[in-house]
């Protein structure tokens, strides 16, 4: 089976980062979390006390930032400058800060590049909430993953308590749906579904169901011929 670019997409405590690295490991694919490299954007700003809507402050950061991934998709970690931010990006502050970076267009374009440069050569899965839509608009294969906001709340509360972090499911639920409205509404790469991406609602379905209906997509996509070989 040839290598392809994957583009997976989809709102917040949809299930899209666990699925894409369940997916890339099953591949032997190379894993992008596009949305770690704005969240290490958004921690160097707070580190560096720049407002994560100063479009000319966060700018001037952006030549001097490193973002690498090191490790297998099961235990990716997430290198900042040549230090690991995995644990620190996963905090509400910095989840906030890279919600401001990432409607920010200089931002954008620059980490933009990068990802695009990191897929050039296929074999990888890239998660994010413009990859169908801006990185990787000729990526073989897309998906838009979804779920309902009360299960997406339920699923970070789960998250939130695994790193000591007490709330409430409203308050959870409030918090999603205003970084939905931020996503979804932002001037530049709003997140939306690709028109060629294939929806995949994960509600009502586990994990193992999720990824044997992406591996059924990318298989016929796959198998079948190229334009260029009909």
């Amino acid at each position: 089976m040839k290598r392809i670019k994957i583009a997976i997409d989809g709102p917040c405590a949809s299930g899209k980062s666990t699925i894409s690295k369940l997916l890339a490991l099953r591949l032997g694919y190379k894993l992008i979390n596009t949305g770690a490299m704005y969240r290490a954007v958004g921690l160097l700003a707070i580190e560096k006390g720049i407002e994560p809507l100063d479009e000319a402050g966060v700018s001037s950061i952006l030549p001097n930032i490193e973002i690498d991934f090191a490790g297998p998709a099961s235990d990716q970690r997430v290198i900042l400058n040549r230090r690991d931010v995995t644990e620190r990006i996963v905090q509400p502050d910095v989840a906030s800060a890279a919600s401001s970076v990432s409607s920010l267009l200089p931002v954008r374009e620059n980490l933009v590049a990068r990802q695009q440069a990191m897929a050039r050569s296929g074999g990888v899965v890239l998660e994010g909430r413009d990859i169908g839509t801006v990185v990787l608009t000729d990526a073989e294969c897309k998906f838009y993953v979804t779920a309902s906001l009360e299960e997406r709340a339920r699923r970070r509360l789960k998250d939130y308590e695994t790193m000591g972090i007490q709330k409430e499911l409203a308050q959870v639920q409030d918090e999603l749906r205003r970084r939905d409205r931020n996503d979804m509404t932002r001037q530049h790469s709003p997140l939306k579904k690709a028109p060629d991406a294939t929806e995949i609602d994960t509600t009502h379905l586990t994990i193992d169901q999720v990824i044997d209906r992406l591996m059924a997509h990318i298989q016929a996509k796959c198998a079948a011929p190229d334009a260029g070989d009909v």
